[in-house]
């Protein structure tokens, strides 16, 4: 019974979806009140029904309901509970519900905390949001029902693939999918100014708590997904441009560039029509993404779909969405007025190249992500484009914007003396250099490259602290003066230091476990030690365990420096026999400064065991740095500015010249 009110529910909204679409609309063009108002229970009611539909299927996972084709394939009655709620999004069928759940989530969240945007902007976005939701709702119902019954019922389930059986899955798809789905809001936002005709400071400000809010969710689904490659496959890596990671990472690109961008529209009324281009793309390749995870065009462990039939129908919908938003801003765009000029040297010129080089890096990665696809379907040629391409092209686009990423915010608006402005810079220019030369002193002249990265790295912390320190007059105050600066500081500027922080810090992992990790591959058997990076590492036994829903092979090592035991390491090789697969459960011994990594592998048929150890310095601060950044814009979202949006007495003003009431 429940799995059939699942299903009614999507098809009631469905229902509720195309009324939304359409009525609000009509509404806002005629500025009839009644017909406007309608978006916002409209909103509230299609989000109302797909959790309910999201929330039917999680219970038939969780209670093993195998009459549930999607549940049977998926899942089965020896999973612990944790893996049969993730098993709900780890196939495609249940992602795609997921999805739109996300969607409808933001689209009733703009209903009820966008109470001080105008009537008719308010009612054109969630039109526009609905437009969406009708599509993939129509993808669901077609092409990819979950709760398709099945007959005769199974005793069990086929179960979950065993990589994707981690507790990391529980957070990480939600947390993509927050950012790829959150991303369509500000999108509706963009076409919602394109057919008004108008985009100011008002919009700008609108528009930014959306956008940060889907960007902070996906900085941290990424950093999550890097996270559970290193943990989970067993490599020692954490990174290797796989396309679905492109996926993912070329949205988030796009929409940093999107978020400065309508910086440069509140403060200055700049670059309008460079941020509405900049939202529509960073949707556009949100939705490329769901193609090409779910289209069957990529074989991948993230890859969900395998039907051309689910590719073609996702593909339409981009075309129609990306292709019909394009044709509307080549229409509409050229009607925006312009904003206030500056001169290159100054905020606005930062910020712009912030963008360009950005968009440029995104573009890129889009290129290597579609060449081999591209050429595969034109001329039957497969081809790898690896690590090599982006290290190449992807690299030295990065160099100067994190150059830049210290110089802007030293710049004032309008117009600004780069010469002043890297005056106040001496201290980082002398962490630069110390960084450099103290990397080359220690690792040797073969480590030019990560001397660099690390200088690289140094410069933009540096600059960051100086920063903040200048907002509160560090050294040149009374120290209460200084508190009291720091406590009213705004959160938007708060935000903007742990973020720059943050990609420093990030940038100085990235580059440590690329210059000087260690891997030694060995076979061994009990009773034999292994050194590693100044570590011994002592196999002392190997045994079979049992667990819930798996048997394993476990390695019981410990990890020595100098004759002195620091910590045990366990590393196991699963078996799932349900699943007839394999996962590799590794130990990781971290100081924060440095991972120690150890693998078990396969039997040798001698008595040993192939062992995999990698010693990974700095590699704690990618996710660190992740973190900070994620910080970073969670403490800017939770500035007022950004809570409250644009005065509501200028939205009451604005709406009462739009909206008349319906004669």
């Amino acid at each position: 019974m429940i799995d059939e009110i699942g299903h009614f529910s999507l098809v009631l909204a469905l229902c509720v979806a195309a009324l939304q679409s359409v009525v609000p609309l009509v509404g806002a063009a005629r500025r009839n009140a009644l017909l406007t108002g309608w978006a916002r229970p409209a909103a509230v009611l299609q989000f109302v029904f797909i959790a309910t539909a999201f929330f039917a299927l999680m219970h038939a996972y969780a209670v093993s309901d195998f009459s549930l084709a999607n549940v049977a394939e998926n899942s089965n009655s020896m999973k612990p509970l944790l893996y049969k709620i993730t098993g709900v999004w780890s196939n495609h069928e249940g992602s795609m519900l997921l999805w739109v759940f996300m969607l409808s989530l933001f689209g009733a969240a703009v209903a009820l905390f966008g109470r001080n945007l105008p009537p008719g902007l308010r009612a054109r976005v969630l039109a526009v949001q609905a437009i969406i939701g009708v599509g993939f709702l129509l993808f669901i119902l077609l092409t990819s029902n979950p709760f398709l019954r099945l007959f005769p019922v199974p005793a069990d389930g086929a179960g979950l693939n065993p990589i994707l059986q981690d507790r990391g899955l529980a957070f990480h798809p939600p947390c993509l999918y927050l950012g790829y789905v959150g991303f369509s809001i500000s999108f509706c936002f963009a076409i919602a100014a394109l057919i008004e005709g108008r985009v100011d400071p008002a919009w700008a400000r609108w528009v930014r708590p959306w956008t940060l809010a889907a960007w902070c969710a996906l900085t941290i689904g990424i950093a999550m997904g890097s996270w559970w490659a290193y943990y989970t496959l067993g490599w020692g890596g954490w990174w290797y441009w796989d396309p679905v990671e492109n996926a993912s990472f070329m949205p988030w690109l796009v929409g940093t560039a999107l978020l400065h961008s309508a910086i440069v529209v509140e403060k200055r009324e700049a670059l309008k029509t460079w941020t509405i281009l900049l939202a529509i793309i960073t949707f556009s390749l949100s939705l490329l993404g769901t193609f090409l995870v779910r289209s069957g065009v990529l074989t991948s462990v993230h890859a969900f779909a395998s039907d051309p039939r689910r590719g073609v129908f996702i593909l339409l919908l981009l075309s129609f969405y990306t292709g019909g938003a394009l044709a509307l801003f080549a229409w509409r765009a050229p009607s925006l007025v312009g904003g206030g000029l500056f001169a290159p040297i100054s905020r606005e010129g930062g910020l712009l190249l912030n963008n360009l080089l950005l968009t440029t890096a995104a573009a890129t990665v889009l290129i290597g992500t579609l060449y081999p696809l591209l050429l595969d379907v034109v001329a039957h040629e497969k081809v790898s484009v690896g690590p090599p391409f982006y290290a190449a092209t992807f690299k030295p686009l990065m160099i100067p914007l994190l150059i830049a990423m210290a110089v802007g915010p030293m710049l004032p608006w309008k117009r600004g003396d780069l010469a002043a402005a890297l005056a106040r810079l001496k201290f980082a220019f002398l962490a630069t250099a110390v960084a450099a030369v103290a990397t080359l002193w220690l690792a040797g002249v073969s480590s030019v490259a990560a001397a660099c990265g690390l200088g690289i790295a140094a410069w933009l912390f540096t600059a960051t602290v100086v920063e903040w320190s200048e907002r509160v007059r560090l050294f040149s105050e009374p120290l209460s003066t200084i508190v009291r600066r720091a406590v009213r500081l705004p959160r938007a500027a708060w935000g903007m230091t742990f973020a720059h922080a943050g990609m420093a810090i990030t940038l100085a992992g990235i580059t440590g476990s690329t210059a000087w990790t260690v891997e030694s591959i060995v076979s061994g058997k009990p009773g034999q030690t292994f050194p590693i990076a100044g570590y011994t590492i002592a196999l002392d036994a190997v045994h079979d365990v049992q667990g819930p829903d798996y048997t394993a092979t476990r390695a019981d090592m410990r990890l020595m420096r100098d004759g002195r035991q620091i910590t045990e390491m366990h590393p196991e090789k699963r078996f799932f026999p349900v699943e007839n697969g394999n996962q590799t459960d590794v130990a990781i011994r971290t100081d924060l400064l440095s991972d120690v990594y150890a693998v078990i592998g396969d039997a040798d048929g001698k008595g040993g065991y192939t062992l995999r150890l990698y010693y990974n310095p700095l590699v704690p601060w990618i996710w660190l740095g992740g973190a900070a950044m994620a910080l970073g814009g969670l403490i800017s979202l939770s500035d007022r500015r950004h809570r409250v949006g644009a005065p509501a007495r200028r939205a009451r003003l604005i709406a009462a010249a739009e909206i008349q009431p319906a004669e």
